[in-house]
């Protein structure tokens, strides 16, 4: 069995993440802060991986929340506007033509 993570919360840290896993209005959010509390509560990223969340995901992918947690925070959590591929149609950048 994989060795857990070197996580600590402090308790200040630990609060903040139980108030985005208990009350968030973004799901995404309160699964990457519940997360993060089993791998501070000892559990290893693999197991919160396979069999701790609703959804299982790669444990990578929980690796990276880890990091991002450990650069900015819960805001390191959130996802970036503007990710993701530009429409390729917009209504508001049509012009009209001069037929």
């Amino acid at each position: 069995m994989p060795n857990p993570l070197d996580f600590h919360l402090t308790p200040e840290e630990r609060r903040e993440l139980e108030h985005v896993r208990d009350h968030h209005n973004k799901a995404y959010l309160r699964e990457r802060a519940a997360a993060l509390l089993k791998i501070a509560a000892g559990q290893s990223g693999l197991r919160v991986a396979r069999h701790g969340l609703h959804k299982p995901r790669d444990p990578d992918t929980i690796y990276s929340w880890l990091r991002r947690y450990q650069a900015g925070g819960v805001a390191g959590l959130a996802i970036n506007s503007g990710r993701g591929r530009p429409p390729v149609f917009s209504p508001k950048l049509a012009r009209p033509s001069d037929d």
